[in-house]
């Protein structure tokens, strides 16, 4: 048989090519399945390798009884000149065709090929098919996996398989996540979930897109979606649903040809829709998707999602910020009115302290120390106060976690009197050899006494300086204040001093500036005072 590479995909055509190095790796002369069936195997993001998981099969186990069976074939004593095909491999070539023609597939790919392995060694005797009896690998079996890998899809071109599970690989699955309690708590965000709630169920428009600045916990609201879904806290019509977040920047990466954005973004719109309304999928920085993929002609990903959007075939959920919205959403009214825009605050000091506390036991857990009340209650307060850039609750959050980080390092770090005693060991270690060498053991034994006694005070000394895990390891409200400080370059003591010292010392410091103007300073001071006790009208000037 004449193997035509016109015929089959592009994966199906690296197998061969993977299967023929295999071959000349083992110096065996004659191409044979097994061949082919170590090179499905060996594509770790394969057809096959899918095919075989789904099956619940060791691919590991199984790949080294193939192995075994390679090695058992004699091997050729000179390099190999020509390379024959084995009657066996012709008829699986010839089967893999008949197969594609089956299921009305237009090119030979990776799945025909295993297929027509099992099939053409199935009940045959041989090792092979010993082989796929003792892992319950049957034809059957493989048909049904290549139908859970495939769904819908039909190879239609040479890049039919880069298509399959297109939403498992570029998304994340929200509510599996939340079922194994891998995301963080949701506090403080009922509003904003309920009306997303709300959306969701309406007859049209029914896509919210969460509008708020950078770090005011819009992704944290889709979170919260998916985990009121899996207690089932959500109405009826919510219920059993998945929200999928999808990740816009891997469809993209390494879309090299033309069109094949297009092509991984309509697998997905595909497999959306064969899912008939289970799918919310949520984008994070939905505002990337206008434009995303364009290029040379192509159409981008709002224009191809539109269609699906004003048919109701897609559910989406999106999130960015109100600048990114005005500039790229509503320029576009056929993408703008299919959303319902909800707006995300930065939550208040109270709620953002309720925020705080609530992911404090995920912080202790990964740098193993204490977060003290007061450090959450400071680094809320002057994160507030003093970083005008970022915004609530992620800029307290990141607080803690730096802070938790620094003090695990601190802890570990040695004491300049340890390093010293380190030193010493090092330069004793050294004598004692030298010594030793030159045949002065009187002056060896010397120094080797001094260095165990060094030893043992290094472990004593060692011992006490490391704080244990349930020890003394708490990240404090002073420690917040010095991060903030190397942060701002405030210094720390201005950071941390309350607002009554700094009314009781006014006087003080205007003195400072202002120079011959007591009655004046005394007055301004008092004024304020009244103002900040709350005694003055907080309707009249100060």
């Amino acid at each position: 048989m004449v193997l035509r590479p016109e015929q089959f995909t592009e994966k199906a055509l690296a197998v061969i090519q993977k299967s023929q190095e295999i071959l000349a790796e083992y110096m065996h002369t004659q191409w044979d399945t097994e061949h082919l069936l170590l090179a499905m195997l060996d594509e770790k993001d394969g057809v096959a390798f899918d095919l075989f998981d789904g099956l619940g099969v060791s691919i590991d186990s199984f790949k080294s009884s193939v192995k075994q069976i390679l090695e058992s074939v004699p091997v050729a004593n000179r390099p190999i000149a020509q390379v024959y095909m084995t009657p066996r491999i012709a008829a699986v070539m010839e089967t893999a065709k008949k197969e594609a023609e089956r299921l009305n597939d237009e090119y030979i790919s990776v799945e025909h090929l295993l297929l027509s392995v099992v099939k053409n060694e199935e009940n045959n005797g041989r090792a092979l098919d010993n082989l796929f009896s003792q892992a319950n690998i049957t034809l059957e079996k493989v048909y049904q996996s290549v139908q859970s890998v495939r769904g819908s899809h039909r190879v239609t071109d040479q890049r039919a398989e880069s298509r399959y599970r297109s939403l498992e690989k570029f998304s994340v699955d929200l509510t599996d996540l939340a079922e194994r309690g891998k995301l963080d708590p949701v506090i403080g965000r009922d509003e904003e979930i309920t009306r997303a709630m709300q959306t969701l169920i309406r007859r049209t428009k029914n896509n919210p897109v969460l509008i708020g600045a950078a770090g005011v916990g819009k992704t944290a609201v889709a979170e919260g979606l998916a985990q009121r879904i899996v207690t089932g806290d959500v109405p009826e019509e919510l219920k059993d649903r998945r929200v999928l977040a999808l990740e816009m920047g891997s469809m993209v990466a390494g879309s090299k040809f033309r069109g094949e954005f297009e092509d991984r973004l309509k697998a997905v719109l595909d497999e959306i829709r064969e899912a008939r309304g289970e799918i919310i999928l949520f984008i994070d920085e939905i505002h990337t998707v206008v434009g995303a993929g364009a290029a040379d002609g192509a159409i981008d990903a709002s224009n191809m999602m539109k269609p699906a959007l004003a048919r109701g075939e897609l559910q989406c959920m999106g999130a960015t910020t109100e600048t990114e919205y005005r500039k790229y959403i509503e320029k576009d009214a056929a993408l703008e009115r299919r959303f319902q825009s909800i707006l995300v605050e930065e939550p208040d000091r109270e709620t953002a302290v309720e925020m705080l506390h609530a992911l404090r036991p995920k912080y202790e857990a990964h740098h193993k120390v204490s977060v003290s009340d007061e450090a959450v209650n400071a680094a809320v307060k002057l994160s507030q106060r003093y970083i005008t850039d970022r915004n609530l609750p992620d800029k307290a959050v990141d607080l803690i976690d730096e802070a938790a980080s620094k003090l695990r390092i601190e802890s570990q770090a040695l004491a300049p009197s340890l390093k010293e005693i380190e030193n010493q060991l090092r330069r004793l270690e050294h004598e004692e050899q030298a010594s030793a060498q030159r045949g002065e053991y009187q002056t060896a034994a010397e120094l080797r006494s001094e260095r165990l006694r060094l030893e043992d005070e290094y472990k004593n000394q060692k011992s006490e300086s490391v704080p244990t895990i349930d020890g003394d390891m708490v990240v404090t409200a002073d420690q917040i204040g010095s991060l903030v400080s190397s942060w701002t370059g405030i210094p720390v003591h201005r950071l941390l001093e309350t607002e009554s010292e700094r009314l009781l010392h006014m006087e003080d410091r205007l003195h400072n500036r202002v120079i011959g103007q007591d009655k004046a300073v005394s007055a301004v001071s008092d004024a304020i005072r009244r103002a900040r006790s709350g005694l003055s009208d907080p309707n009249r000037p100060i």
